[in-house]
């Protein structure tokens, strides 16, 4: 989204008034913010086939399990968010923003505002969150890293050990090439042929010949949210760690990569729930 220089004046004035609110706002807690209540989670086994081998780069794990039904009531009304008190608290929080990461986050809100399954600010916390870490700042889809050579252990008839190649076959990877046709992909990435077939059948987009539009940030982010939502990725949902009153941002990191970063993740989390709280209207 490209701003012209009226536009970007009148932002950044409602930028500053935001600020100042909110520094106000600050000023006047005498005491920290609570921090979000932990949930108790017991440790179960991820649902059989077990992912062969994770190797999205940043990490998730796609298990390939039947589809647990939704347990969450749909609310319907849509909600709307002040940018300017979210750019603000963004940049209390975060620091400063160059344009394509306002841009990518641009998409974000609006792509949150209308999603009615996102039931309570710790959802939409913990997503941006995940956002956050997965693609490095950026707020953009993103591709994993490596040449064709590296994908090579993940097709059937290119890898080098005969149980990498039945791996392959096992998650859908049945033709040359495939490797690297399904690498990792989105907002939090995902791999295998039959994962493109899940989510793509899930949100009703074909990537199964078409995989380069899970990097579409509106399909990118339908991928996410139906898959944390839904417990696609590990078998672990939102669900299981927040509620209307509770958020267990660390063990909540389990949705995509066991608690890979989890601490950091939180820490975002936490930052990000206070700022929904502040900007939704």
């Amino acid at each position: 989204m490209n701003h012209k220089p009226e536009e970007l004046a009148a932002l950044d004035a409602q930028i500053a008034a935001a600020e100042a609110e909110l520094e106000a706002l600050i000023a006047s807690t005498s005491s920290p913010a609570p921090q979000p209540q932990a949930v108790a989670s017991s440790t179960t086994t991820n649902p059989t086939p077990a992912p062969i081998e994770n190797h999205s780069n940043p990490k998730t794990i796609v298990a390939e399990t039947s589809e647990p039904e939704p347990v969450e009531t749909k609310p319907t009304a849509t909600r709307h968010f002040n940018r300017a008190k979210f750019f603000a608290a963004y940049k209390t929080y975060f620091g400063g923003l160059t344009q394509a990461q306002v841009d990518g986050l641009e998409a974000l809100l609006e792509a949150l505002e209308h999603d009615t399954e996102t039931l309570y600010p710790s959802y939409m916390a913990y997503m941006l969150a995940t956002i956050k870490h997965e693609t490095a700042n950026s707020f953009r889809p993103i591709t994993e890293y490596g040449g064709r050579s590296y994908f090579n252990r993940y097709d059937p008839v290119l890898a080098d050990t005969a149980t990498r190649r039945r791996a392959a076959r096992a998650h859908g990877n049945t033709q040359k090439g495939d490797g690297y046709t399904y690498r990792g992909r989105g907002f939090v990435q995902i791999t295998w042929k039959n994962n493109y077939k899940r989510l793509g059948d899930a949100i009703g987009c074909d990537l199964v010949n078409y995989p380069e539009k899970a990097l579409d940030p509106e399909i990118a982010y339908q991928i996410m949210s139906y898959g944390m939502r839904n417990g696609v990725f590990t078998g672990k949902k939102l669900s299981d760690y927040m509620s209307a009153n509770s958020a267990d941002y660390k063990n909540a990191r389990r949705i995509i990569n066991a608690l890979d970063k989890a601490d950091t993740i939180k820490n975002y989390a936490i930052r990000f729930e206070k700022i929904f709280n502040n900007a939704i209207e």
